[in-house]
């Protein structure tokens, strides 16, 4: 009997590994190379009506329209916690963040009290809880401080950076 319970107990221990096992694994190919995918870019654009009029915005691999916050500076990230929470922060998960089609300005990464939060022109970027489909943008002007994030977002200055109030 013992031995039934043991031989039951390690099947059901092994079972699933095996399913895992099968379902993530990678096929070989003939030449014993395996060829890696294509990474999917981090942000690309669309264009999308906002408020009156379409424009060509950022959105991230979420299909979802990318916000910058007025408050925020470069080196300064001002939605945190509760804020975070209704705006969540874009935040890279390794690696310097890309873009498809290449956007004229400048991608980095600040760790900041939201992590690896990836900034354009170096303002740091948000999508908004309340987007839930590629076509919105219902966060762009929310407060006077939020608004969608376009290819030629101009670069934050150092001194806008330096002045901006912190939160």
């Amino acid at each position: 009997m013992r031995s039934i319970r043991l031989t039951i107990g390690l099947a059901l221990g092994v079972l699933p590994a095996l399913v895992l096992a099968a379902c993530g694994g990678s096929t070989a190919s003939g030449t014993g190379s395996s060829a890696s995918p294509t990474p999917t870019p981090l942000l690309h654009t669309a264009s999308i009506k906002v408020g009156d009029k379409m424009e060509t915005v950022l959105k991230n691999a979420s299909e979802l329209t990318l916000y910058y916050f007025k408050p925020d500076t470069a080196t300064k990230i001002a939605c945190t916690g509760a804020c975070a929470s209704n705006w969540p922060p874009l935040l890279a998960t390794s690696g310097a963040p890309t873009s498809s089609p290449a956007l004229p300005g400048q991608l980095t990464v600040f760790n900041g009290p939201n992590g690896n939060q990836v900034l354009y022109n170096g303002h740091p970027l948000y999508s908004f809880s309340k987007d839930t489909a590629a076509a919105d943008a219902n966060g762009q002007g929310v407060g006077a401080k939020w608004f969608v994030a376009t290819p030629d977002l101009a670069a934050m200055s150092a001194a806008a950076s330096e002045s901006a109030p912190a939160y």
